[in-house]
């Protein structure tokens, strides 16, 4: 006698939010508390976090491309990716850009070893991968650097640097967090439904004003800087991350696969929480090194 299957479990609806809130906000808290305990204790430990970061994006994006069949060579992009960051703290700018190139130049010579089939695309691929990931990550290298790399314990909110990496992580959460409310509370105009159907111009709306808000407050009150400063920096903030959520959509789309990973519950894969601050890091930097720090 055979009995009846048993039905199906049905399929979790976390309703207009898209996630596990709970698991989301639980791996959020987690990470940010990760990375306000190396900055309190020893802000150059801040480097490994973000090193780390590096490496597992890169390892996120081979996994992803491998949908399409692009094999793109994780070991030196790794390697580099972390030189990158080291370098961007300790020297600075012409540093990363000369550690990038030198990086570029040895994933084409690593690549020939595989011969000719499918070196323009798997070059393209890893080279693309080093300029999205490693490069853009290490301006946070960059922004850490404002203060000096005196490897000192101890956490000092008169540190330029350590003042530049708060700001650069509050901006961009704040446009998540006001785009995300804003969208599940009033979103009704898609703004790219093809690309990401969640996203709406009202969730837009939210980030633009707690950007400006939380920039306004973060450059006059935290930074000695210009109101106007604040302002500049929410709209570039809100616009950088915007772009870089839609990105990361694209990229995801084009391959196929909802998540990066699973590495992050609630999150899915760290790239889905990197995408934003991949965007706005260099903006950030380049807004705060000349107008606030100059």
């Amino acid at each position: 006698m055979t009995t009846p299957d048993a039905p199906l479990a049905p399929k979790k609806d976390h309703g207009r939010a898209g996630r596990d809130l709970p698991a989301a906000v639980t791996s959020a808290v987690v990470l940010v508390a990760a990375i306000l305990l190396s900055l309190f204790f020893w802000k150059t430990a801040f480097m490994a976090i973000v090193a780390v970061a590096v490496a597992v994006a890169v390892w996120e994006l081979h996994k992803g491309l491998s949908a399409k069949d692009i094999d793109i060579p994780e070991q030196p992009l790794m390697l580099g990716g972390v030189v990158m960051v080291v370098v961007a703290y300790f020297w600075g700018a012409p540093a990363l850009v000369t550690a990038t190139a030198v990086t570029a130049l040895v994933i084409m010579l690593w690549l020939l070893r595989r011969g000719v089939d499918g070196y323009v695309k798997n070059a393209t691929a890893a080279v693309f991968t080093l300029v999205y990931v490693p490069f853009l990550g290490s301006f946070v290298a960059l922004l850490l650097a404002e203060g000096g790399t005196d490897p000192a314990l101890g956490f000092d909110l008169d540190d330029d640097g350590i003042r530049a990496v708060i700001t650069f992580i509050a901006i961009t959460v704040a446009s998540d967090t006001g785009g995300y409310v804003a969208g599940v509370l009033f979103g009704k105009h898609p703004m790219a439904p093809v690309i990401s159907p969640k996203k709406s111009w009202e969730g837009f709306a939210g980030s633009v004003l707690a950007c400006i808000g939380v920039g306004v407050w973060l450059v006059t009150a935290f930074l000695g800087g210009d109101w106007w400063v604040g302002v500049v920096l929410g709209l570039v903030t809100a616009l950088m991350a915007t772009l870089g959520d839609l990105c990361e959509s694209v990229i995801k789309r084009d391959l196929g696969i909802k998540d990066m990973s699973q590495v992050v519950p609630g999150h899915g894969g760290l790239m889905d929480r990197l995408d934003s601050l991949l965007a706005t890091a260099a903006p950030i930097w380049l807004l705060l090194h000349y107008l606030v720090f100059q």
